[in-house]
């Protein structure tokens, strides 16, 4: 997936997030009799999301005869697995958002494979993540040119270029918090965007609906997936 505002080149993930997508020692598998439940707790849900995708995500690697383990790779072999993780070729799925930025992902690598199994449809998935993923960056967005928030901006110049003397291009993080605090724009910022976020849900509800249905089933999907097989001997440890 990349996120890029034209006209900026789209991202491209780094080979550190493919590791990232391959490692990790959490278990899917419940002891207990019945049909395992799925967690209620929100990080648990996500930590069993992760960890369920890494699964289905290596299971398609080796599937393509790619080895994903955390040892040093030659740049061939570390291209191959890009590939074999990101896709090739031009990005088919893409949403442009209410901000203007465009997100887009490849459909055919491992990973979109591994959310079409999990999600049950990697193309909606992926349309109402992104979605949701950025609903605070519209509300942020809308609320800019409001009145309010530029008089509290103008404070804020002031406050940490005060007349006279040169305006610093990068303000100290100290001061810019304190003038923050002191001309009201971090509460202000705080109001507007409370109220912002409430109008995007609105507006996105039908996302929103479509998001927790998918997510829902993920989860019933992931806690029955059997355990993974621990790697082989000379593999790096989860």
């Amino acid at each position: 997936m990349s996120l890029s505002t034209a006209p900026l080149a789209r991202r491209v993930l780094p080979a550190a997030v493919a590791l990232a997508l391959l490692t990790g020692c959490a278990s899917i598998r419940s002891d207990l009799p019945g049909p395992p439940a799925v967690p209620t707790a929100r990080a648990a849900q996500d930590a069993l999301l992760r960890t369920a995708e890494r699964r289905l995500v290596d299971d398609c690697l080796t599937g393509r005869g790619v080895r994903a383990t955390a040892e040093p790779r030659a740049p061939a072999e570390d291209r191959a697995l890009q590939a074999a993780l990101f896709g090739t070729g031009p990005r088919e799925l893409s949403v442009t958002l209410a901000t203007g930025a465009t997100v887009t992902a490849h459909s055919d690598g491992c990973l979109a494979a591994a959310r079409d199994r999990l999600y049950g449809d990697q193309r909606s998935w992926f349309r109402v993540q992104v979605v949701v993923d950025n609903l605070r960056a519209e509300a942020q967005a809308r609320y800019r040119d409001d009145p309010a928030h530029r008089a509290a901006l103008a404070r804020w110049t002031t406050c940490v270029a005060p007349p006279g003397r040169p305006r610093p291009e990068h303000p100290d993080p100290g001061e810019a918090a304190r003038c923050a605090r002191e001309t009201g724009l971090d509460e202000t910022r705080a109001r507007l965007e409370r109220a912002e976020l409430t109008e995007v849900r609105a507006l996105h509800h039908e996302e929103l609906a479509t998001y927790r249905q998918l997510r829902d089933r993920a989860l019933r999907r992931a806690v029955l997936l059997p355990a993974p097989t621990p790697p082989p001997k000379g593999n790096a440890p989860s």
